[in-house]
């Protein structure tokens, strides 16, 4: 039994794990909660952590230039639809996404990955040219070399001030503003009706937006090379476990009265698993997250996504 240190957000797909309902082989796993912002930061920066959940975004980035810290597991511990992220000022004449070419827009931090598909479905998706806009940072958790051309600085003010005072003309984030929830400023989403907006473009694409995979810190994976696999098995079963649990009617498992309707429609128009692990089954969604950091000058250069992954799971499969 090897001692590990797990960093991940607390989910129904990681609680199943965290509270020894499932165990991994080998490990006697120390887990530490947290939010993505701080667990990401000390990942990157520290290599704080033996497994840690990671920002795809990052992943990428330091995969491409060669000093990742950590090789990626394809458990793919968060995913959202992105387009209720775009936050848009309602007094500056924008109306559609066209309208968002030469604005000033706000965002957390330019490699972010929710900020990386929100500029990757406006390039290839609604024909905005994202490298004419000034992009407004909050800061980034490692650094970043861009080439010449892209207009991305740090605000150096916090973005939903900037956002409420008029600063900036829109704002790209995971989080609502306050502006937006109090109705204190003249702020709304981009798109009134997102779900309608997402379901559209998974008809289109049929990706699900990768935010974070799981990883092992390079050092782990050289002195273990059979965890990756492990660590793919036990978070595939906790998954698994949670999926069917909003299925069940006896006792609700969750906080809503019709969850387990909502959950079989779901999964019926995600081709019946609505959040799948898995290389091969995501091969061609990471290759276009890869194709954005390239247009965004993130990275040089593309990389086969098999680059991001321990060669060991790449055949792994989540039926």
């Amino acid at each position: 039994m090897i001692p590990l240190t797990l960093a991940c957000t607390t989910s129904d797909r990681t609680r199943p794990l965290m509270d020894g309902r499932f165990r991994m082989n080998g490990c006697d796993i120390t887990f530490i909660p947290g939010e993505p912002e701080d667990i990401f930061r000390r990942a990157l920066r520290d290599k704080a952590f033996d497994v840690s959940e990671l920002s795809m975004g990052s992943h990428i980035v330091t995969t491409a230039r060669g000093d990742a810290p950590y090789v990626g597991v394809p458990v793919f511990l968060s995913r959202a639809f992105r387009h209720s992220a775009v936050y848009i000022r309602t007094d500056r004449g924008i109306r559609t996404a066209a309208d968002l070419a030469g604005r000033t827009i706000g965002l957390p931090e330019y490699q972010q990955t929710a900020a990386l598909w929100v500029r990757g479905f406006l390039r290839e998706q609604y024909g905005v040219d994202t490298k004419g806009i000034a992009w407004r940072t909050g800061g980034e958790r490692i650094a970043i070399t861009l080439p010449e051309g892209f207009d991305v600085k740090p605000l150096g003010r916090d973005l939903e001030a900037a956002l409420a005072d008029g600063e900036i003309d829109a704002l790209i984030g995971p989080r609502p503003p306050r502006c937006f929830l109090d109705r204190s400023a003249p702020v709304d989403r981009l798109w009134p009706d997102t779900r309608a907006e997402e379901q559209a473009w998974f008809g289109r694409t049929g990706f699900f937006p990768i935010m974070h995979c799981l990883a092992v810190r390079r050092d782990v994976a050289e002195r273990h090379p059979w965890l990756p696999v492990e660590l793919f098995r036990a978070f595939t079963a906790a998954k698994r476990a949670s999926v069917e649990e909003l299925r069940l009617v006896n006792v609700l498992r969750v906080s809503l009265p019709w969850i387990a309707a909502e959950a079989e429609a779901q999964i019926a128009a995600m081709g019946g698993n609505p959040w799948p692990y898995g290389f091969a089954r995501n091969r061609d969604e990471i290759a276009a997250m890869i194709r954005y950091a390239v247009a965004d000058g993130l990275a040089a250069k593309e990389i086969a996504p098999e680059a991001l992954f321990h060669p060991s799971v790449l055949d792994l499969l989540d039926a």
